[in-house]
């Protein structure tokens, strides 16, 4: 057999096909988002009187929330850990392991007794549960993206790197769409003391279906290149900084948007219709379950136009939409029509897709491979926690200081703008600092 006959076989492996890996991307990040955003629609509507009923209202809320933001802080964490790791020993495992502390986390949260029963440890083990929460999906998003793009054919990078993003509209259509179940079919009374909890249980037989997909997939092509030629970096997050800091400070910036707008959709939204305009809780689940398949598609469309038309033109386009609809997008919602709702975040949804679509490949082609999923994660991760973890409370707050929704509309606008200025000002060097790979397509990939 010719030395060549392994990485002819390799290139062959089923195991390795796009579509194959971009779908068990899809699948696991589906899986892991559904276990965070359950978090954060419990903490909307169930956690300030189970674990925090000594505050007020909006104490209780704040402190809810609060919960939430806190997997925001161990996101660095699990993102340096797996990143580190990730680019030594590999990204499918890192997938793995990410996908086990989700999954347990999740499933220890629907098993914990209440304040009424356990008192002040009530709060203080769900906050340690959500920082395993934070550390494993810190690492997920890197590795999940990586495994898409790098395995993906060089002009379909944007495409197959936007499979891992559809799991973040679905893991908020699987989330809403659980508590939507539970709170139809079981009392208010029956759904507070214990229904919630069956959302969380269930995450046990996701993880099983996850780990099964995830399994059977090889690792990325590119990393074992790497592996293979003996270039590991001994200390790739340590490299990455000093190799790549404007990359780190633009990747961070030009993620902020897509995040702050993903949370507020799929959390702040929720308390926002049910508590402030007065609407059914079910009927404000069904629009959103109902935004996010249109989220799903758009998404698709925007990986594509990426691809077509330049990641950073797409991306920018989405940004600018983000700005110029902050406002009208309250000024709709508030009207408390549901058919001016469902236009309102369509759009600020759309806003979210064009910019996500394009993400992974534009953040991905940043970075050399050797340090590339340091380099990601760090940068989506700063992004997550500005963007994603502060939102929901600044939403909060800025709705009590306000009482009303122009407060939340100059924040969405803010971080849109943040993140338009940052990748506008970045140089095609600076994007395309780590695709000089050898099978690197000669036209633009960031043209715009």
């Amino acid at each position: 057999m010719s030395a060549s006959a392994p990485s002819q076989q390799g290139a062959l492996d089923p195991r390795r096909k796009p579509g194959r890996v971009a779908l068990a991307s899809y699948v696991g990040t589906t899986i892991e988002w559904y276990d965070f955003f359950i978090y954060g629609i419990a903490a909307a509507l169930v956690f300030r009187t189970q674990f925090f009923p000594q505050f007020s209202e909006t104490a209780g809320t704040l402190a809810a929330l609060g919960t939430f933001a806190v997997g925001f802080i161990a996101r660095p964490i699990g993102g340096i850990v797996m990143g580190h790791y990730g680019d030594r020993v590999g990204r499918k495992s890192m997938l793995i392991i990410s996908l086990l502390m989700m999954g347990i986390a999740t499933t220890l949260i629907g098993l914990i007794p209440t304040y009424e029963t356990i008192g002040i440890w009530a709060p203080i083990l769900l906050i340690v549960l959500r920082l395993i929460q934070g550390a494993g999906v810190g690492g997920e998003w890197a590795g999940a993206v990586l495994m898409a793009v790098e395995n993906a054919p060089p002009r379909r990078r944007s495409l197959y790197g936007c499979f891992p993003q559809l799991g973040l509209p679905s893991g908020i259509f699987l989330s809403q769409l659980a508590f939507l179940l539970l709170t139809s079919t079981i009392s208010p009374e029956a759904f507070a003391a214990w229904g919630w909890r069956i959302a969380f249980l269930s995450s046990a037989l996701l993880i099983v279906v996850g780990l099964m997909i995830r399994l059977a997939i090889e690792e990325s092509s590119s990393f074992e290149k790497v592996r293979d030629s003996g270039t590991v970096e001994k200390m790739p997050v340590v490299e990455v900084f000093r190799t790549s800091p404007k990359q780190i400070l633009v990747g961070s910036l030009a993620s902020v948007a897509a995040p702050a707008i993903g949370y507020l959709v799929s959390v702040n939204m929720v308390s926002y219709g049910t508590v402030t305009l007065g609407i059914p809780t079910t009927t404000m689940l069904w629009t959103l379950i109902g935004v996010s398949v249109a989220w799903i598609l758009m998404m698709l469309v925007s990986g594509l136009a990426g691809d077509r038309f330049g990641r950073k033109a797409t991306f920018a386009f989405g940004a600018a939409i983000g700005v110029v609809w902050a406002f009208p997008m309250f000024w709709l919602v508030d009207t408390a029509s549901l058919p001016l709702i469902i236009v309102g975040l369509v759009v600020i949804t759309a806003a979210n897709s064009i910019m996500a679509g394009p993400q992974p490949a534009l953040i991905t082609e940043m970075f050399p491979i050797r340090v590339r999923y340091s380099g990601a994660s760090v940068s989506y991760t700063i992004a997550s926690i500005i963007g994603g973890g502060l939102t929901p409370l600044a939403a909060t707050a800025l709705l009590a200081e306000f009482e009303s929704s122009v407060g939340i509309s100059l924040l969405v606008g803010g971080v849109c703008l943040v993140s338009l200025i940052a990748i506008l000002s970045a140089s095609r060097r600076t994007l395309e600092a780590g695709t000089i790979d050898s099978d690197r397509p000669a036209p633009d990939r960031v043209r715009g």
